[in-house]
C-alpha cells in the first residue's frame, strides 16, 4: 500500500474543493510558510486498485511556477544587440513569489509514493503539471507521476478522476514550452529593436515600451485594416424600385429581386416598363414551415463574443468571472473549444438542478416533463473538456457581484436553450411579376417559441400578417416608386467582431485571445469608443491608404451598415476599436518595409499555431518547431533592422499629419484629440496630443 499520495492542483480553490469531495469534508488543514494562500489538506482516501486506501496531502500552486528568462547578462535593454536574443542562452527559474510553494511541493514529495497532478486539462495545465512534476522529483526521484483528468469539480466527477488517473501528456506540454520560448525570443528581440529605435523620435515616445508580439500585431492589424476600410469608403449612389399594394387595410411592401442597381438610366427604363404594364401578376404563393435553430453548446470563444455583446463586460473580464464561477464549482471549465456534449453526460440531471430558480425553474420543469431534446452537435471537440454548462445551482444572493450573476444566468439560459426544441414558425412568400421585373414579400408567423422562452439573447418575431393572395391573380399596385440611396461603410470592429476574426485566423487560443486584445489596449495601440460615435477620440486625421468604393463594401445596404446589432439586455453600449496614431504608424511602417509575409496579417502566427498542433499530434518535435519558427522571424528581424529608417519615416509622417490636422480642427472649434499614451507612473496613463514636430533621432 502507498504510504501517501501527494495531490497538487493549479489553484488553491480547486485544491480545497477536491479535498472536500475526496475527504467527505473531514480533513486537517496546515498553512505553509511564505505563502498565505496555499494550504495543505490532509486526509485518507480509497483510490481503488492499484493504490488502495492512502493518506493524501492535497495542495496547490498558483498558476505557473517557472519563468523562462535570458541569462543575466542579456536581460538589460542595452546588454546586447537585439538580434542576439534569437540565440542567447536561457534559464528556467522559479519566480521569487513562488519559491515557498515550490519548497512545499518538494518537501511533501519526500513523504509520498506517488504524485497526482490536478491542473486544468488543457495545454497550459499540462505544462504547469510538468513544472510541478520536475520540482517534486527533486524531493523524491522515485515518485510515480499521474494526472487526474477532470473538467468540473462536481463530486462524482472528482471521485471518478481520482480513481482513474492517466499519464501526463508530454506532447501538449512541449507545445506550450515551444510557444513560451518563441514568444520570449521573438517578442524580446523585436520589442527592443522597435523601442530603442523609435524612442529617439521625440519626447512623447521616450517613456514608451513599443512592444511586438506575434499575436499582438495581427490583432492590431485587424483593427487598422477595418479603420482604413471605413475611412476610405466612398459612398456610391444606387437606385431601386419599390412596389406597395394595399389590401384588407394592410400595406404590403414588395421588394425588388435585383435589390438595386448603380445605373440610374437602366433602373429608369425598367421602372417605366413596370408602369406601362399597369397590372402586376401573382406568380407564386407559398406557405411552408420554418424554424430558428436553438444555439449550439457553449465554447469559450462564443462565450466571449456573446458576453461582450450582452453582458456589459469585455472579453478579459468575462474570462476572469467565468474562472471564478468555475473554481467555486458553479460552472464547468470555461476554456474549451468543444461544441458537442458527450452522450455519457447526464444532461437531464443538470437540468433538474435548475428547477428551483424562480426565473427559469418552470422552464426547466417543462423540459423534464417531456420537452427535453438532445443538444445539437457542432463540429469541434478538443477531446479535453465538454461545452461550458452549469454544474450546480446557485442563488443570485450567493454570488459575489452582479457580473457573476449576469454570467451565470447566461450560461444557464444557454444550456437550457441547447436542451430545447427549435423555435417553429410558418413563412409565407408572395412573388409578383410587374412588367418584366419580379418582386416579393414575406410574412412570418411564430407558432412555437420553444427555446426563445428561456433565451432572450435571440430574437425572432412575427412580421406583418399578409393578406390573401391567389396564384395568377392580377392587381394594379397602389404605389410604385423609383428610389435613390447610398451605400454605407462597414462599422469599426467591435470586440465580438475582433474575436471572430482572431478565431477564424488562428490568432491565439480560446484561452489567450482576450489577453491579446487587452495588450494592444494597454500598449495604447488602440482605444475604444461607444459604437455609433459621439465625441470619443477618433483617428479621422490619419492619412488615407488606398481607396474603398461603395461597390463591394456595403453593396446592397442603403442604411445602417454593420452598425445594427441585436438587442442587448441591460442597454450596454457596444464598444468599437479605433487605432491610435502610434498603432497606425506601426502597421503602416511595417507595410512600407515590404515583407513578403506581412507582420500585420495573421499568416505567420497561424502557421506557428498549426505547428503547435503538430507537436501535440507527434508529427513534429519541439526543437524542430522552435528552429523553423525562429528562422522565419530572424529574416523578419534582419529586414526590419535594415529598413528601420522606413519605419521611422512612416511614424514621423503620420504624426505630423495628425498634428497639423489636429491644429486645424482646433482653429475650427472642433478639436479631436489624436493621442498616444505616456506612462507617467506604474498605475496611471496620461493622454497627450501628438507633438507638432518630431525630431530626427541620432
Amino acid at each position: 500500500m502507498a504510504r501517501r499520495i501527494l495531490c497538487v492542483a493549479e489553484k488553491p480553490s480547486i485544491a480545497k474543493a477536491v479535498a472536500q469531495h475526496l475527504s467527505g469534508g473531514r480533513y486537517d488543514t496546515r498553512s505553509i510558510t511564505g505563502s498565505p494562500y496555499i494550504k495543505n489538506y490532509e486526509f485518507d482516501f480509497s483510490f481503488g486498485p492499484p493504490w488502495g486506501n492512502c493518506g493524501v496531502t492535497m495542495t496547490s500552486v498558483i498558476g505557473h511556477l517557472n519563468s523562462l528568462e535570458f541569462h543575466q547578462e542579456y536581460r538589460k535593454w542595452h546588454s546586447c544587440p537585439p538580434g542576439r536574443l534569437f540565440d542567447a542562452p536561457t534559464v528556467i527559474t522559479v519566480d521569487n513569489d513562488k519559491k515557498p510553494i515550490a519548497r512545499n511541493i518538494e518537501t511533501q514529495a519526500r513523504y509520498a509514493k506517488a504524485l497526482f497532478i490536478w491542473t486544468d486539462c488543457d495545454r497550459e495545465g499540462e505544462h504547469i503539471g510538468t513544472e510541478i512534476r520536475d520540482i517534486a522529483l527533486k524531493g523524491n526521484s522515485n515518485l510515480e507521476v499521474k494526472r487526474a483528468r477532470f473538467s468540473n469539480i462536481e463530486r462524482a466527477h472528482v471521485l471518478s478522476a481520482a480513481q482513474n488517473p492517466v499519464e501526463v501528456d508530454e506532447r501538449q506540454a512541449n507545445a506550450v514550452a515551444a510557444r513560451i520560448e518563441l514568444d520570449l525570443r521573438i517578442g524580446a528581440a523585436l520589442t527592443r529593436l522597435q523601442t530603442l529605435s523609435l524612442q529617439s523620435l521625440g519626447p512623447e515616445l521616450e517613456n514608451l515600451v513599443i512592444s511586438y508580439g506575434s499575436c499582438q500585431f495581427p490583432t492590431l492589424g485587424f483593427v487598422v485594416d477595418r479603420y482604413f476600410r471605413v475611412k476610405n469608403f466612398v459612398p456610391e449612389t444606387f437606385w431601386s424600385i419599390k412596389v406597395t399594394h394595399r389590401r384588407d387595410d394592410i400595406n404590403v411592401n414588395f421588394s425588388w429581386r435585383r435589390v438595386h442597381l448603380f445605373d440610374r438610366m437602366a433602373v429608369t427604363v425598367l421602372f417605366e416598363r413596370c408602369l406601362l404594364a399597369r397590372q402586376a401578376t401573382v406568380t407564386k404563393v407559398q406557405t411552408k414551415p420554418t424554424s430558428k435553430w436553438r444555439p449550439l453548446p457553449l465554447t469559450t470563444v462564443e462565450l466571449q463574443k456573446m458576453g461582450t455583446r450582452f453582458l456589459r463586460m469585455d472579453s478579459q473580464k468575462i474570462m476572469k468571472v467565468a474562472e471564478d464561477l468555475y473554481t467555486k464549482g458553479f460552472i464547468s471549465y470555461p476554456r474549451t473549444e468543444t461544441d458537442q456534449f458527450d452522450k455519457g453526460i447526464d444532461l437531464r440531471k443538470l437540468v433538474e438542478k435548475q428547477q428551483q430558480d424562480n426565473r427559469w425553474g418552470p422552464y426547466a420543469q417543462g423540459l423534464l416533463g417531456g420537452a427535453f431534446r438532445q443538444p445539437r452537435a457542432g463540429r469541434n471537440n478538443d477531446q479535453a473538456h465538454p461545452p461550458i454548462h452549469p454544474v450546480s445551482y446557485v442563488t443570485p444572493q450567493a454570488l459575489e457581484n452582479d457580473e457573476q450573476r449576469r454570467l451565470y444566468e447566461f450560461v444557464v439560459r444557454r444550456f437550457l436553450a441547447c436542451c430545447s426544441e427549435d423555435a417553429r414558425g410558418e413563412l409565407t412568400t408572395v412573388e409578383i411579376l410587374y412588367g418584366d421585373e419580379t418582386f416579393h414579400t414575406n410574412g412570418l408567423t411564430v407558432l412555437a417559441r420553444n427555446y426563445l422562452d428561456v433565451y432572450p439573447y435571440d430574437k425572432w418575431e412575427n412580421s406583418l400578417q399578409l393578406p390573401q393572395f391567389s396564384l395568377g391573380e392580377q392587381f394594379i399596385p397602389a404605389e410604385a416608386n423609383m428610389t435613390e440611396g447610398k451605400t454605407s461603410p462597414p462599422g469599426y470592429l467591435t470586440e465580438p467582431d475582433l474575436l471572430a476574426l482572431m478565431d477564424a485566423n488562428g490568432i491565439g487560443t480560446d484561452a489567450t485571445m482576450a489577453d491579446h486584445i487587452a495588450k494592444i489596449k494597454e500598449r495604447n495601440y488602440v482605444m475604444t469608443q461607444p459604437r455609433s460615435g459621439g465625441g470619443a477620440p477618433t483617428l479621422a486625421d490619419a492619412p488615407a491608404r488606398g481607396t474603398g468604393r461603395g461597390r463591394g463594401r456595403g453593396r446592397g445596404r442603403g442604411t445602417g451598415g454593420s452598425n445594427a446589432d441585436g438587442p442587448r439586455p441591460g442597454g450596454n453600449s457596444m464598444q468599437e476599436f479605433i487605432p491610435t496614431t502610434l498603432g497606425v504608424a506601426l502597421i503602416e511602417g511595417y507595410e512600407a518595409v515590404g515583407f513578403e509575409t506581412s507582420l500585420s496579417k495573421p499568416f505567420l502566427r497561424k502557421e506557428m499555431e498549426l505547428k503547435m498542433k503538430e507537436i501535440c499530434a507527434g508529427t513534429k518535435s519541439r526543437n524542430d518547431v522552435v528552429h523553423e519558427s525562429l528562422e522565419q522571424y530572424r529574416e523578419v528581424f534582419v529586414r526590419t533592422s535594415q529598413q528601420i529608417d522606413v519605419l521611422k519615416a512612416t511614424l514621423k509622417v503620420i504624426a505630423k499629419i495628425a498634428s497639423r490636422l489636429t491644429y486645424q480642427r482646433h482653429l475650427l472649434g472642433d478639436l479631436q484629440r489624436i493621442m498616444i499614451g505616456v506612462l507617467k507612473d506604474k498605475s496611471k496613463v496620461v493622454w497627450h496630443p501628438l507633438p507638432y514636430e518630431i525630431t530626427d533621432g541620432p
